[in-house]
């Protein structure tokens, strides 16, 4: 098909993801390779944030595309009852890799399905019933997850979940930029004592929480956060549940981003790298002493596809892939490459409010004046976004703008000279934005 074409059938015959289909304006792909996409008419942008923070291994690798085609071959679908080959290797190799003692999984279709999964499972374990969650979150679209999510795409869909306490986020959302992170960890982890106390501990089962936020902001823990809340939770008996559904799979220079805090977590629930989004799948990390309980006690979850053979075989392969090719290694030897590519764009733009990166997990945030005030209002907008937007479109670079940010995640196997290609571009358009600003 011809873009035109594409773009219309599609808007005409199906519903696009949080919007209202008369607006959107969706780019036609007609196919993808290593760290590009390609339109019909030979259009070709680079992919600045791995599609949803997911494409890791870049795109079309031929170990995985062949790994999925042996699977086709050999075994396509069993239902979960059943044990096969794929699922026993797949098993084995995420507990070999995964640290602490993470031993046993779940497989579910993806993120949200993991989560709904963490939920049954923290639920079950402790016998307790309230979720405690952050408000700068993003857990999912389902109904248990969505509710655990604490950003605006909430909203629409309560009540929700019963059982949900909402907790502020270690860093304010008006932060001044002047404690410590001894500060802001010590004055944290006492409000939420007090928040535990208040909801009675003993009704508490469990706190999910993004490792490193994702779409709410690139929020990387202070230093000293996740061994603290880890501590805190426990002395409670609350389970500590990491998402790692974004910042997992050697995205932020580590395999795991909770590997960052010196912890590990009772649930750890993933997706988006685990097959690099080549084929769907969530997984549930459980702990020992949580695994153990579900040997003896039923584990009231299922879904005709967990541990379909065909997504487990994708996973296996591109696990292979980053690791065997130094994917990790890379994010983390590049982190200071992107770190300076954002200083200079602070030092040149006027719209720069501030920046950050863990690994290639990096953002951009906007202002509108000198005294650092926000260029979008929380859940608000901005028309100098859409013009951004637009420029970095049409001048060859993908990525996404949330509020007043602009995402850099690109895939883990990119190279110096890509990285700079895309910050290149992202500095040509920062000066639209420039001309927003109030003084």
């Amino acid at each position: 098909m011809k873009s035109q074409e594409m773009i219309d059938l599609c808007k005409q015959h199906s519903l696009f993801s949080w919007s209202a289909t008369a607006k959107v304006d969706p780019m036609p792909i007609e196919r993808a390779e290593g760290l590009y996409l390609y339109g019909p008419e030979g259009q070709k942008w680079l992919d600045f944030n791995s599609q949803l923070m997911s494409v890791n291994i870049g795109h079309g690798h031929p170990k995985v595309i062949q790994a999925i085609k042996d699977q086709l071959d050999q075994l396509i679908f069993v239902y979960p009852g059943m044990a096969t080959e794929v699922r026993a290797r797949l098993s084995k190799r995420l507990a070999e890799l995964m640290p602490g003692d993470i031993n046993t999984f779940f497989y579910t279709l993806g993120g949200a399905e993991a989560n709904e999964n963490a939920i049954k499972a923290a639920r079950l374990f402790t016998g307790r019933h309230k979720i405690m969650v952050r408000y700068r979150s993003y857990h999912g679209a389902t109904h248990g997850a969505m509710t655990l999510t604490g950003d605006p795409r909430r909203w629409p869909n309560e009540p929700g979940m019963a059982g949900v306490v909402r907790v502020m986020d270690p860093v304010p959302w008006d932060y001044s930029f002047g404690a410590t992170d001894e500060e802001i960890v010590a004055k944290n982890l006492q409000y939420l004592e007090e928040v535990i106390q208040f909801e009675g501990p003993h009704t508490i089962a469990g706190m999910f929480i993004e490792t490193v936020t994702g779409t709410n902001g690139i929020l990387i823990p202070p230093k000293g956060y996740l061994k603290g809340l880890k501590a805190l939770l426990s002395k409670y008996g609350i389970l500590l549940i990491c998402d790692e559904v974004m910042c997992g799979w050697g995205r932020t220079g580590k395999l795991m981003a909770f590997e960052h805090g010196d912890m590990v977590p009772d649930l750890v629930t993933m997706a988006k790298g685990v097959t690099s989004s080549y084929l769907p799948l969530g997984v549930v990390g459980f702990s020992d002493r949580i695994a153990d309980h579900f040997r003896d006690n039923v584990f009231y979850g299922g879904l005709t596809y967990s541990g379909h053979p065909v997504c487990l075989a994708a996973a296996l392969a591109a696990i292979d892939v980053m690791i065997d090719e130094g994917m990790v290694d890379n994010a983390a030897r590049l982190e200071p490459i992107m770190h300076g590519h954002m200083q200079r764009l602070k030092a040149k733009h006027k719209c720069v409010r501030t920046h950050r990166n863990i690994g290639l997990f990096g953002l951009i945030e906007l202002q509108k004046n000198s005294r650092g005030e926000r260029l979008v209002p929380y859940a608000g907008a901005h028309p100098a976004m859409g013009q951004l937007a637009k420029f970095l479109k049409d001048n060859g670079l993908f990525t996404m703008l949330q509020w007043g940010t602009v995402m850099t995640n690109p895939p883990l196997c990119i190279t110096e000279a890509q990285l700079a290609e895309g910050f290149e571009i992202i500095d040509r358009g920062l000066s639209l934005v420039d001309a927003h600003v109030e003084d």
